[in-house]
């Protein structure tokens, strides 16, 4: 599963989630769910800005996590 690593990127550079927000632009309900990657999209021009704020490429901001298979009887 691809997840935004975006709490990382924030660590790393010593800022807050608030001071991404503020810079964001977007409503704090939609901030919220991408950061803690509760949504299943993200807009491209979010991407860029991300790009922008942190000075990375796209594959900074996103961490690849092995799914668990579920094994299934029929």
């Amino acid at each position: 599963m691809i997840k935004l690593d975006v709490l990382t990127l924030l660590e790393e550079n010593g800022k807050t989630k608030y001071w991404l927000y503020k810079r964001l632009g977007m409503s704090y309900q939609n901030f919220n769910k991408m950061v803690n990657n509760e949504t299943s999209s993200i807009r491209y021009e979010v991407i860029e800005k991300l790009c922008g704020l942190f000075n990375c490429s796209p594959n900074k901001l996103f961490a690849l996590e092995p799914v668990m298979s579920k094994n299934r009887t029929l």
